[in-house]
């Protein structure tokens, strides 16, 4: 598990075009603040071995917390956080423990409940790939890990009266959710509006940013592999994205986790003109940092064929660069609307999106009534799912094309 994290790494520096961290001065002027309000608090991190989650968990431990647990489905994952953990420079509280066990699970309330209360749940559990809306399979488990797990965590927390086990929660989102055209953009909408739903009793924040460069899954990070077997690259010729480095976001999560204010969703303030990067760019500087020039290829057979060359020596790397044809894809993004009501002020690098106070808990109820109906019943059908998640977010506007990356290189 070797993240390109720092975001002076040469790579990283090469295809973001800074240095240094975009939230450097707000990480320093916040220093202070930030120290005062994490000394001494009880975390839960859900999704703690993931990209996102490992870059929080080693930024927030030199802030101190008294207890830092960790929840993560993958086992491994947390195994080989923990020994990156140890064998490094930072040392962890010591109440300090790892819990394979997902969001979503009755495992899980039982965990608030022995070792809780916690003054913050930290969620980063998340599907954040298109292509897991292929089928109405991968689907329902996208929906129901971004938004139905903490739909029903909030739901039994409040008949409870409020007795939940933790005091505020902050969730990741993205900025797929502004006027989303993916279910998974969808998906996150309906998380913040599901906590917005209960922000009166219980204070949440969220982060929306950039697509996190080399984090898992991601295309970015197939490349490296697909450097190591000899393979050819492929991207879309069409697609513009904001990047961030791993460093960058577990900064940003930290500003909006412990100093958002509740019903606020964080941002970075990055310039549309300057940092949104074709990805065929990204592709080429990728692969000349590595020693190598790109090869355009016509089809993917010839780009197949060419990658035989590379055994023999050849510094040209075949590309596959063809117009994007995916269900769901922007062709780029933006983390905020004109309809949104923005402050600028109080950060140098950071905006906020701050929610409204009241938010009608109709169409959210009867969005998550209709996905549990569906899921209830014998076949699943994707147009019944997305048509269930416009109840909630009737900005949802999805373009099927038939078409979805299992299907290309």
């Amino acid at each position: 598990m070797t993240d390109y994290e720092p975001t002076g790494h040469p790579l990283i520096a090469a295809l973001l075009g800074r240095e240094r961290s975009l939230l450097a001065d707000d990480l320093t002027a916040a220093g202070d603040d930030l120290t005062r309000t994490v000394a001494g608090t009880r975390l839960l991190v859900v999704g703690a071995a993931g990209s996102i989650g490992r870059a929080f968990v080693r930024r927030v431990i030199p802030l101190r917390p008294r207890a830092l647990h960790l929840v993560d489905l993958s086992e491994n994952g947390l195994v080989e956080l923990v020994r990156d953990l140890r064998a490094g420079d930072l040392t962890p509280p010591d109440d300090f423990r790892t819990f394979a066990v997902g969001l979503g699970e009755s495992g899980f309330r039982r965990l608030l409940a022995a070792h809780g209360p916690y003054d913050r749940l930290i969620n980063f559990a998340a599907l954040k790939h298109v292509r897991s809306e292929r089928d109405p399979f991968s689907l329902m488990r996208m929906v129901e890990t971004n938004a139905g797990a903490m739909y029903d965590l909030l739901a039994q927390g409040e008949l409870d009266g409020g007795a939940i086990g933790f005091a505020r929660a902050f969730t990741v989102s993205t900025d797929k959710a502004s006027h989303p055209t993916s279910a998974m953009g969808a998906s996150k909408r309906l998380m913040e509006l599901i906590h917005l739903a209960h922000a009166g009793w219980l204070p949440f924040s969220s982060a929306r940013f950039a697509n996190v460069a080399f984090s898992d899954g991601s295309l970015l990070d197939g490349w490296r592999h697909r450097l190591t077997k000899r393979q050819p690259l492929a991207a879309p010729s069409d697609i513009r994205r904001y990047f961030f480095s791993h460093q960058e976001a577990g900064e940003l999560c930290l500003l909006a986790c412990f100093l958002g204010d509740n019903r606020e969703i964080l941002f970075p303030r990055l310039d549309p003109s300057a940092d949104l990067m074709p990805l065929r760019a990204v592709a080429e500087t990728f692969l000349r940092h590595h020693g190598f020039e790109p090869l355009p290829c016509a089809d993917a057979e010839e780009a197949r064929t060419r990658a035989a060359d590379l055994a023999a020596g050849s510094r040209r790397w075949p590309c596959l660069f063809e117009p994007s044809a995916t269900s769901g894809e922007k062709p780029a993004e933006a983390f905020f609307g004109p309809e949104d009501d923005v402050d600028l002020t109080r950060f140098a690098r950071v905006g906020a999106i701050r929610q409204p106070v009241a938010v009608a808990r109709g169409p959210i109820e009867h969005a998550m009534t209709t996905l549990r109906a569906i899921g209830a019943l014998p076949e699943w059908r994707k147009p019944d799912i997305m048509a269930a998640l416009r109840i909630a977010v009737p900005e949802f506007a999805h373009a099927e094309t038939g078409r979805d990356l299992d299907q290309r290189m």
